[in-house]
Order: C-alpha cells, then sequence, then structure tokens
C-alpha cells in the first residue's frame, strides 16, 4: 500500500508484518501488549469517540504523559481525523503548561498519571482532562474509546480520506534556552519523508526485531524515531521510567534503542566506577581493556597486534556491558546534543554501534545520521547528510538545511518564521563544517562570545571536552566582555566519592567537600589538563565548584538537557562576578 499520511503506517504494519506485538508496556509487574491489529482497531475507535465528542479538523489535543502505547494510540486517532496534537513535556512548569494550552488554544488535554493531571488541571482552565492511569473523579481514556465503539467506520474512512499529505498535524512547542517556546508545525509530509530517509541507516531486521524506548515521545527525535519502527515492524516496548531502564534492558533484549549522550555518559561512568571496586588482576584486566577501547578509530586499520588484544578485551571484558544492555544490541542512535569521542570510541570498540546523529525539531528532525558499519562511522562527526536533504554553510559558518523536512513555520509567529526561513533555506543557528558529506558540529551562533580582549570563544566545544572528565557532571563557561574565560562547575558527586574513596579522603556532605582544600586541588589540575586542548585565550582562568546540580524542574535545563545559559547567568551572578573579583 502507498504510505502518504503518518497514519497509514498501522495498516501497512499490517498488510507486510501483521506483528502480534507492536507495542508494550509494563503495568504492575506484568508486560501488556499489542497487535498490529488491536492496535488498529483501538485508534480506529477513539477517532469516532473524538467524533462523537464534537472535535473537528484542524482543532488542537494536548498529550502530556510518559511514554506508553495509549500515546501512540491518541496520537495516530487524532491524525486519522485531521486533529492536530500538540505534545508537551511532562517535568515542564504550570506557567509553561498554560502559555501553550492558550497559544494552542487547546481543546482537549490528555495527562499519562496524578502528577501530571494536577499541573494540567491547575493550568487547563476548565478544559476537558482524560488520564491514562485510572484517577479518582477523572475521564479515563477507555471511555472515549468506548463511545467510539459504535460509531459510522465507512463516515471515518471518509475523514481519513480528506486528510491530506500537506495538512498539518502537530504542533511541537520547543523549550529553547531563552524566551517562550516556539510551536513547530509540521504536516505528514515533513516527518514521512523524514522517516523514509532514515529507515536505511537502521541494522536490526526488518519485521522482527525488538527496540526499547524511554526518550520522550514528545519530542521530535523519538516520535519520528517511533514512526520509523512502526513502518520497519520492530516492536515498540516503553521502559517503565528513567530508573529501571538498566532492568528492563534485560528483559526486553532489544535490538536497537535511541538515546541521548548524557545517558551514555552514566552508563560509562557507572562502568568504570565498578572497575574500581575490581582488585588485583581484575581490575588490571579492566582498565587495560578500557584504555585499548578509548584508543578505537572504527573506520581505521587498527593492526594485527592491536585487533588481537583487542579480541581478547571483548571476550573478556566488553562482553559484560553488552549483556548489561540485553545482549542483543545491534545499534543506539545518540542526538539532540554532542557526543564526546571517547565514548563513540570506546563502546565502538566494545561492539556496541553508538551512531550520532543531528537534527532539530523544525527539520523533523533528521539532517544527518551515522551509518552503523565500521567503514561509514567517522568519529567527531554528526554523520552524513540522510536522502533528500541538502546542508550547506553560510559565509558566518552557520549551517543551513533544505529539503521536505523542513517545518511549515512557527505557529502564530509569522515574523519569526521569516527570520529563520529565507530562500527556502532554514538557518539553525548552529556553526559546522562539511567534509564532503559528513558534518561536524562546532558550536551554537548565539551562544559564542567575545572576551574583552576580542577573541571569540565557542563554549559548548570546550564545555563538551571537560565534562569528559568523570568529576565533572555539569559545566558553563562564562567570560562574555571579560578579560578571560572562566567556568561555574556541577562535580559529579559519584565521581568525587569515588575519587575521595581510592585517596582515602573522608567524605562528609557535597556542600562542604566542594570546599575541601584537596578536592579543589584535584578540580585544579582536571581544569589545567584540560586547559592544554585550548588555545591561550580560551583557558580557563578561574572556576567556582557549585554543590547542586542544575535540573529542568529548577529551570536551568531544558527538557532536552541544553543549559539555559540566561536562566544560569541570573541565577548565580553574585559566583559569577565573584570569578572576575
Amino acid at each position: 500500500m502507498e504510505l502518504t499520511r503518518l497514519f497509514d503506517l498501522i495498516p501497512y504494519q499490517i498488510e507486510k508484518y501483521n506483528k502480534d506485538i507492536a507495542f508494550g508496556r509494563k503495568e504492575e509487574g506484568v508486560w501488556k501488549t499489542y497487535s498490529s491489529k488491536e492496535a488498529q482497531s483501538i485508534i480506529d475507535e477513539l477517532s469516532l469517540g473524538f467524533l462523537a465528542q464534537g472535535i473537528q479538523p484542524g482543532e488542537r489535543v494536548a498529550i502530556i504523559s510518559e511514554n506508553r502505547p495509549e500515546w501512540n494510540f491518541i496520537d495516530l486517532a487524532l491524525q486519522q481525523i485531521g486533529v492536530i496534537s500538540v505534545p508537551m513535556y511532562p517535568t515542564i512548569t504550570v506557567a509553561d503548561y498554560g502559555y501553550i494550552f492558550d497559544h494552542a488554544d487547546v481543546k482537549i488535554i490528555f495527562a499519562g498519571d496524578q502528577t501530571i493531571y494536577d499541573k494540567a488541571a491547575q493550568a487547563g482552565k476548565d478544559r476537558k482532562i482524560y488520564s491514562f492511569d485510572r484517577l479518582s473523579g477523572v475521564t479515563h481514556w477507555t471511555e472515549l474509546q468506548g463511545a467510539g465503539k459504535s460509531g459510522d467506520h465507512a463516515a471515518l474512512t471518509g475523514h481519513k480520506a480528506n486528510v491530506k499529505p500537506e495538512d498539518l498535524f502537530t504542533i511541537i512547542y520547543t523549550s529553547g534556552t531563552t524566551g517562550k517556546p516556539k510551536g513547530v508545525m509540521l504536516n505528514h509530509a515533513n516527518v514521512l519523508s523524514n522517516l523514509m530517509s532514515v529507515s536505511h541507516i537502521m541494522s536490526p531486521p526488518l519485521g522482527t526485531s525488538k527496540v526499547l524506548s524511554f526518550l520522550p515521545l514528545c519530542h521530535i527525535f523519538e516520535r519520528t524515531a517511533s514512526f520509523c519502527f512502526m513502518y520497519m515492524g520492530y516492536s515498540i516496548y516503553y521502559a517503565e521510567n528513567m530508573e529501571t531502564i538498566g532492568d528492563n534492558l534485560k528483559e526486553v533484549q532489544p535490538h536497537l534503542f535511541n538515546t541521548v549522550p548524557r545517558l551514555l555518559e552514566k552508563v560509562y561512568d557507572k562502568i568504570v566506577a565498578k572497575g574500581y571496586e575490581l582488585t588485583g588482576v581484575k581490575k588490571k584486566l579492566f582498565f587495560w581493556a578500557l584504555e585499548l577501547g578509548l584508543k578505537y578509530d572504527p573506520a581505521a586499520d587498527m593492526g594485527g597486534w592491536y585487533d588481537f588484544q583487542l579480541k581478547l578485551a571483548n571476550k573478556l571484558i566488553f562482553s559484560k556491558w553488552r549483556e548489561a544492555l540485553g545482549g542483543n544490541i545491534m545499534q543506539i542512535n545518540s542526538g539532540a546534543s554532542a557526543l564526546q569521542p571517547r565514548l563513540a570510541r570506546v563502546f565502538w570498540a566494545a561492539g556496541i554501534r553508538v551512531c550520532e546523529g543531528y537534527g532539530l525539531t523544525e527539520t523533523s528532525p533528521v539532517v544527518t545520521a551515522s551509518i552503523g558499519t565500521r567503514e561509514e562511522i567517522k568519529i567527531g562527526y554528526v554523520g552524513k547528510i540522510v536522502k533528500d536533504v541538502e546542508v550547506k554553510i553560510a559565509e558566518d559558518g552557520e549551517i543551513l538545511v533544505k529539503g521536505p523536512n523542513v517545518m511549515q513555520g512557527y505557529y502564530k509567529e509569522p515574523e519569526m518564521t521569516a527570520e529563520v526561513i529565507k530562500n527556502g533555506w532554514f538557518h539553525t543557528g548552529d556553526i559546522g563544517v562539511l567534509e564532503g558529506r559528513y558534518l561536524k558540529i562546532t558550536d551554537r551562533k548565539k551562544e559564542m562570545f567575545k572576551t574583552s580582549g576580542g577573541k571569540y570563544i565557542a563554549p559548548q566545544a570546550m564545555e563538551n571536552k571537560f565534562k569528559e572528565s568523570p568529576l565533572i557532571e555539569q559545566l558553563i563557561v562564562v567570560g562574555a566582555d571579560r578579560n578571560y574565560p572562566a567556568a561555574l562547575i556541577v562535580p559529579s558527586f559519584d565521581g568525587l566519592r569515588e575519587y575521595c574513596k581510592r585517596k582515602e579522603i573522608p567524605y562528609t556532605t557535597d556542600a562542604e567537600m566542594i570546599h575541601n582544600e584537596e578536592v579543589q586541588e584535584k578540580y585544579l589540575s582536571e581544569v589545567e589538563e584540560f586547559n592544554q586542548l585550548f588555545g591561550k585565550w580560551e583557558q580557563l582562568k578561574r572556576f567556582e565548584l557549585l554543590d547542586t546540580p542544575w535540573g529542568i524542574e529548577t529551570g536551568e535545563l531544558t527538557p532536552t538537557m541544553k543549559l539555559k545559559r540566561k536562566v544560569i547567568m541570573e541565577k548565580y551572578a553574585d559566583r559569577v562576578e565573584k570569578l572576575y573579583n
């Protein structure tokens, strides 16, 4: 069958694969699964339920929930009748909820659990709210499905036929690092073209493979990926929550999952911490294998002796890493922020293919992607430009993108749209370089700054490098219009505890330890070591350790874990000033 709208994906899946398990989620300790046909039946009944409620094509419905099959069911049901979904992060503030509800003129809200419901009800101004969990006094989503069971399926067929590829299907409000959220308008053709462009880079076999999903479905990275998984006949299992990912990986034994670099960093740090707990020969073998892996280049001929050692390291050490990921992993897709090259090297050495990509909500999202083969991977680059997408570098180094994946514009913001789409080219705001079809990101255009001496500083590249230290969790480089760059540093307190344990430094509290003289000296040596990788004008002259990590709920991070620089600079203005006194 021909695929022209995203809701065609499940009928296509039924025709080609007829999956016994299309979606699954653990409920009360048991995996509850849905076949392709069961999913389509629920989706149709929900579409008819919406029609029975008088919802009209073009109206907006919000989905606020952790990942679960019901998320997909509502999303696809809305698409079939031309209603526009407004997915939202569960973690954003009540004020942001209210702004988006009003800006998008949301008619109905779907809330995953009690916490989300309470926030939505506070911001929703008497809007109708359905829940996914069964909550006291709240209408459950199955009641909407029930209302559609006796609906007119012939009429639904007509509604589906009226939906065109160029019709808007979602408005995604990007968190942004400054200002109010912007509503990115995407149509069926945008995302369908993008999933087709990336489908050929997926390594696992069609129709029989499994994926574990835990990145938020409200983010375009996981959402487009989930559409691609449907197209490829993969069974999608949703992790219970971020804390259970390790257990869920062992249970599901997936062939693929998507992630963000921060999660891979945490996996790596935990592995290294366990290595330090070993003793004798086991400890020596562990760090020998680790050192070997950190030198690996998948695209290079490393030589016979290296290959022999790596084979031995895989048998003795790295095989345990793969077992911890379920034992079947063929590919991990990493996106949303920069992946540290050392992590790419060591995971590839361990037989875990981490494929980095690049994109934005405005590009549906994929612009470049890495293919999971040794011949195609290029460490330090975010992959190759995908099919049907064009990229060029402007004179000032900004990455420009053109293709069927580029958004329709920002909702109710024509002037803002005109600022970023010029002559058909979307201006990403990222700085990069092209080498053939391979792209390297060097910084964010708006985040670069000049010191008072007139020297340009690219903070993102510096921050990513300094965070390679197992003792540094978060870091922001400051120094705009100052005479030197400096930094605020949030330690990795797990890494710091491990270091103190090895050095026999008594650990009290996080707040006390950052003032400990030996700890201060260690961070000074870490900063001095990484400083050597940068020009003299870029090197950090001073730093301040903070005892409280930055978070989404506290406002310093976006939901995709990017620094909200303006918020941090305002919140820690006195600490920044101290760096220059």
